[in-house]
């Protein structure tokens, strides 16, 4: 509650945080239009492999040329102002840098970015979700025994469902699910750069006046990044996925805790303690009023009568029964949070959503009939979508991780609708994530075993 009195404190003392940032696209730039606001922190750093398309971001989002134009990390460092670069090693490297914001997207450099980190006794905000849904459990044990902290990063849907799952948590409610929202069809799963806009309800022009991504968006669209963040949330949580991936049923905000309760009492759950994604769509694809689909939830039970009977005083919502009620954030401001885990990981050493255990995985799931000698490319593309696996039957299906799933070659027919596993694809098994995963997977293949507290 007081981080903000903190920075204060540290922006007086000058003895600001000193960040590095990699990659400075669309989230890392939001960020970047807050730092200038934000007391205690210094920004040392930016590495991106393209300077010129980073400089331009900066522009945008407001900085001055003289804010970022430093010679080296080391006259940043002096001056108080913003380096700028392309080489990422030094950036980790350099030893008055306190926090690594990992911003790529790029799930196997991300891996190899965290790693050296931790290496060089860094702190580190993933922004790159796919790369914590395919070995996050690993990282965190990995950051945990470097001696420093691992976070997911606030502002994204992840950390925020954490962050909900925390509150319940520590309030004494038990928590029967949770999860974010989404538009959701089910033909959606097979869509493409070439026809998300149309299902994401943009014209071409309004995309590219907006500089935005099909393939990312297409991401989100397809199924995708939703199975990715709730990956996150399972192993950040100890939350359970749904037995065959993802059911997105429609509700309203206010209807929430009719659906999120188990099946047995006229929800959608297989059992309490569920992720699960709702639809701001009706199944005739009409629009549901009063949505929640760029927002978070969690369920949480009045497990006695009193507390029951405190739900009707105070006039919460709740399902027919009065047990099961809900909390929510009906948006999220994706970078433009970003700074609350700079500061609660360089403040308090504290996370803002990290997998103590491995509950769920996002496993490659084909959009049409593949045939051998095809490359795949990943998440948001042509190939692929992202179905959400609980882990234990990941494992034995030997599936292949969305995250790893960009630029392999097939190897065997696969049929549209079937999963894929590591037998299917010529792996280069040289690469840093592929050991980390198959590491973590070789650690955590025994049911139930979790990264020491």
């Amino acid at each position: 509650m007081n981080l903000f009195s903190k920075l204060q404190q540290r922006q007086a003392e000058g003895r600001p945080l000193r960040v590095g940032l990699i990659g400075a696209g669309k989230f890392a730039a939001m960020y970047l239009a807050q730092i200038p606001k934000t007391p205690g922190v210094h920004l040392a750093g930016i590495a991106d492999l393209a300077p010129a398309g980073a400089r331009a971001n900066l522009e945008r989002v407001g900085w001055k040329a003289e804010q970022f134009g430093a010679a080296s990390l080391d006259a940043a460092l002096a001056k108080g102002n913003t380096h700028l670069g392309d080489d990422w090693e030094a950036l980790v490297a350099h030893p008055k840098i306190d926090i690594i914001v990992e911003c790529t997207g790029n799930p196997p450099a991300a891996v190899e970015h965290c790693l050296a980190a931790f290496a060089h006794g860094k702190h580190v905000v993933n922004v790159t979700v796919e790369a914590d849904a395919f070995c996050g459990p690993l990282l965190a044990q990995k950051a945990q025994a470097a001696g420093v902290v691992y976070s997911l990063a606030y502002g994204d849907q992840p950390a925020l469902i954490c962050e909900l799952v925390d509150w319940a948590r520590a309030a004494g409610f038990p928590v029967v699910a949770a999860g974010r929202g989404h538009k959701w069809l089910p033909h959606f799963s097979e869509s493409t750069p070439d026809t998300v806009w149309d299902n994401w309800g943009l014209t071409p022009e309004q995309a590219k006046t907006g500089g935005l991504n099909p393939k990312m968006f297409n991401s989100f669209l397809d199924g995708s990044k939703p199975s990715i963040e709730s990956t996150a949330v399972c192993n950040a949580t100890g939350l359970v996925a749904p037995p065959d991936g993802l059911t997105y049923p429609p509700a309203s905000v206010e209807d929430i805790p009719f659906v999120c309760r188990p099946i047995a009492e006229g929800g959608v759950l297989h059992q309490k303690g569920q992720v699960e994604v709702i639809s701001s769509l009706e199944k005739d694809g009409r629009i549901i009023p009063y949505d929640i689909r760029m927002g978070v939830f969690v369920v949480f039970e009045g497990y006695t009568e009193y507390i029951r009977n405190c739900f009707k005083e105070y006039m919460v919502r709740t399902d027919p029964s009065g047990r099961y009620a809900c909390l929510y954030k009906r948006w999220h401001l994706i970078g433009l949070e970003l700074g609350i885990s700079v500061a609660a990981v360089g403040l308090r050493g504290e996370s803002t959503g990290a997998a103590p255990c491995f509950n769920a995985a996002v496993i490659a799931t084909a959009k049409r009939d593949l045939k051998p000698g095809e490359i795949l490319d990943g998440e948001g593309g042509y190939t692929v979508w992202g179905k959400l696996f609980q882990a234990g039957k990941s494992l034995a299906y030997g599936g292949l991780p969305l995250g790893l799933a960009h630029q392999v070659k097939l190897t065997r027919v696969v049929k549209k609708g079937q999963s894929l596993a590591w037998a299917d694809v010529a792996m280069d098994e040289s690469l840093p994530a592929y050991k980390v995963r198959r590491e973590m997977e070789a650690l955590f293949a025994r049911p139930g075993q979790r990264v020491a507290a």
